[in-house]
C-alpha cells in the first residue's frame, strides 16, 4: 500500500488534491482512500489530507502516520514541528517553493525535490492553487500513475477552459522534474 500525506493551508487545493489523486488511482483500476484532517477551518490554516492506494482493499481507516511520501503545499509549513515526522526510510519529498532543492534539502537534513508550483498555477490558471502542479510533478516523479489517470480525474470535475489550463499545468509542472526519480522508492512503498 502506498501512503501519501499532503500538507497546505485553506484555499491550496489541499482537500482537492487528496480526492484527485485517489480518483486518478480508481481511473487505474486500483483501490484508494482520500480524507482530510482539519483545524480551524479557515483560509489559510493548516490543513492535512491522506491518500493510500493499493491493488487490495484499504482496511485501514486512521490517518496516515508513516507516509511514502509527502507533498508540501507551502514552504513555509516545513517549519511547524511533525510535518516530516513518520516519513518512512528513503521515503520522498516534493515542496512548493521557488527555493532550491538543494538548499531544501540542506535544511531539512534529507532530499527534498523543489516545485515553485504556486507560480506554475498563477501564470497558466491565473490562480495561486498549487495543488495540480504538485500532483503532476509527483507522479512524474514516482511513475505510481500515469498523467493521463490525473487528465481524467480532472476532466470528472473541471469542463472547458479551466480543463485546458490545468491540461497544460499538468503537463508543464512533469517536465520540470526528474522522471521516475522516485521510481524505485515507490515500488518498495507499495511491496
Amino acid at each position: 500500500m502506498i501512503e501519501i500525506r499532503i500538507h497546505g493551508r485553506g484555499g491550496q487545493g489541499n482537500v482537492v488534491a487528496a480526492y484527485l489523486l485517489a480518483t486518478a488511482a480508481f481511473e487505474e483500476g486500483r483501490f484508494a482512500q482520500a480524507f482530510p484532517s482539519f483545524g480551524a477551518e479557515r483560509r489559510g490554516a493548516p490543513v492535512t489530507a491522506f491518500v493510500r492506494m493499493d491493488s487490495d482493499p484499504i482496511r485501514h481507516r486512521c490517518q496516515v502516520l508513516n507516509p511514502g511520501f509527502l507533498i508540501i503545499q507551502d514552504q513555509a509549513l516545513l517549519h511547524i514541528p511533525g510535518v516530516t515526522d513518520g516519513l518512512s526510510h528513503g521515503g520522498g519529498i516534493l515542496v512548493n517553493s521557488t527555493i532550491s532543492a538543494a538548499d531544501l534539502s540542506d535544511r531539512l537534513g534529507q532530499a527534498v525535490v523543489a516545485l515553485p508550483a504556486t507560480s506554475l498555477a498563477t501564470e497558466i490558471l491565473g490562480r495561486p492553487v498549487p495543488n495540480t502542479a504538485l500532483l503532476s510533478a509527483f507522479l512524474a516523479l514516482t511513475g505510481l500513475l500515469p498523467q493521463e489517470s490525473l487528465l481524467k480525474a480532472l476532466g470528472a470535475r473541471f469542463h472547458g477552459d479551466i480543463l485546458e489550463r490545468n491540461t497544460r499545468l499538468v503537463n508543464e509542472a512533469a517536465s520540470l522534474v526528474q522522471e521516475n526519480a522516485w521510481r524505485e522508492e515507490a515500488r518498495a512503498a507499495s511491496a
